[in-house]
């Protein structure tokens, strides 16, 4: 059965929902927008009819995507359908364009009213048989890396699903730590060479004196130390894919030799003569900003075009917060079948510390800091103080507006005041060395009291001690 959640004034429409769908559906209303948030948290919404003035709110410039998007925090999936009245049509309009479903006038016509709900949740459907054919392109171990909740992300599936079949040469952009391996080997895993290897060359890891020698090979007696013939990098991908990670540290005459494979398909071993066929589909990658480079005189733009036939750029994982607990899943799957433990949950503060955090060094970061949690941990939790503490004072400092606006002040204010109290306790442990008395002493309350607050904010005496302290 189908769930909606009203959010309007208009008694009149109100009871014209409730007429459409009170026998169908489970039909609730509320009057304000923070107590559709609450509602929300308390239980999941398919549908969600909003006036649109409610909507916007207090929100300045009418940033329609700022104003859903808490919704969508809550449930991604939720369908959010505006009410409008005649004389806002043009908003009302622009609100569908920034991710709203449908929009409805006042006065509510009721079949017009069950057309939208229909027509929305056919939609769903047609959407949902897509996805699933969709993911039946893909293999089935590489299932659980195409998950995503983020709209971007899905686009560069999209991509990929539409390029892996074809020899194109692909450009991945991306930063530091995004993946752009793990995809690389998506598209081979998913082209018609997935059978023929998969060659990977950290082009930044290589002196540039050894690059041409260990990307196309070299013959006997090329330079002092070639005591024999060596194969390329490519010449051993024969078939297969090669990927070239960081593409933008590579020197010039390295440059000239790989443009001569792209645009001829051929390459001569370093100190060789003989002409190599080149069967080998180029993957590259790079976190720097290749045309910027070209245009400066520092890459070929020649090569640059050429590498550039299907660029993906890949968003950093603060792009995609939502995928987060995704990642934690994933992660902790995967150290479950590495280490002798079985640890399935994140305590709820983690988690949310996670989702608010900055990520610099996007999902390598993720992947580090939970491995690291999870050697220490020793219950089926993984408990914050298992976590360098600067990951909740950072995701503190980080919470975003949009993060905060979906909170009710009650609730905004609860957080604030743990928050300071908790470095609060923090600041006067490390003053004392992790003194339990000097500290309760210094803050004015009992040892007792303090105790009960080290243990809601999981702080130990013993990380405050001083080196030198017994």
């Amino acid at each position: 059965m189908k769930s909606i959640l009203a959010v309007a004034k208009d008694e009149a429409a109100i009871r014209v929902l409730e007429k459409c769908f009170s026998a169908t559906c489970k039909m609730t209303s509320v009057a304000t927008k923070e107590n559709a948030f609450e509602r929300l948290r308390e239980r999941r919404s398919d549908f969600l009819f909003i006036d649109l003035q409610i909507l916007l709110g207090s929100l300045s410039g009418n940033d329609y995507k700022a104003a859903l998007q808490p919704f969508w925090h809550l449930y991604p999936s939720i369908q959010v359908i505006v009410m409008s009245s005649q004389d806002m049509i043009r908003e009302a309009v622009m609100a569908v364009k920034a991710g709203a479903s449908n929009y409805v006038t006042y006065p509510l016509n009721p079949e017009e009213v069950k057309y939208v709900v229909e027509s929305t949740y056919e939609s769903l459907i047609v959407q949902s048989e897509l996805d699933y054919l969709r993911d039946r392109f893909w293999q089935s171990d590489s299932l659980d890396i195409v998950q995503t909740k983020s709209l971007d992300m899905k686009q560069v599936f999209d991509k990929i699903r539409s390029v892996a079949p074809t020899k194109s040469t692909v450009l991945l952009m991306g930063e530091t730590g995004t993946g752009k391996g793990v995809l690389a080997k998506l598209i081979h895993r998913h082209s018609n060479r997935k059978e023929q290897p998969f060659i990977s060359v950290h082009c930044g890891a290589i002196p540039d004196t050894l690059l041409e020698s260990e990307l196309f090979g070299h013959e006997k007696g090329a330079f002092t130390g070639a005591v024999r013939r060596k194969l390329g990098k490519f010449e051993i991908a024969k078939g297969g894919t090669i990927f070239l990670d960081e593409i933008g540290t590579i020197t010039p005459s390295a440059q000239i030799k790989l443009l001569q494979v792209l645009q001829d398909g051929i390459f001569h071993r370093v100190g060789g003569e003989e002409t190599i066929d080149a069967n080998v589909r180029v993957i590259a990658a790079t976190n720097t900003d290749l045309k910027k480079l070209s245009d400066d005189g520092q890459f070929r733009k020649d090569l640059y075009y050429r590498l550039n036939v299907f660029p993906i750029r890949i968003p950093s994982l603060a792009e995609r917060k939502i995928d987060v607990p995704l990642f934690v899943d994933l992660f902790l799957k995967k150290l479950n079948k590495t280490f002798p433990k079985e640890i399935h949950d994140v305590h709820p503060q983690v988690l949310e510390a996670l989702k608010n955090y900055s990520w610099p060094g996007n999902i390598r970061e993720l992947e580090n800091l939970l491995e690291r949690a999870y050697i220490l941990e020793s219950s089926p939790m993984l408990n914050p103080m298992s976590f360098p503490s600067e990951l909740f004072e950072s995701a503190a400092s980080n919470m975003t507006s949009s993060t905060a606006s979906f909170l009710t002040l009650a609730e905004a204010r609860r957080r604030g005041i743990a928050e300071l109290e908790r470095r609060y306790l923090k600041e006067l442990l490390a003053k004392n060395k992790g003194k339990i008395k000097e500290s309760a002493d210094a803050g004015g309350i009992s040892t007792r009291q303090l105790h009960k607050l080290m243990k809601k904010y999981e702080l130990r005496k013993e990380d405050f001690k001083s080196p030198m302290a017994s």
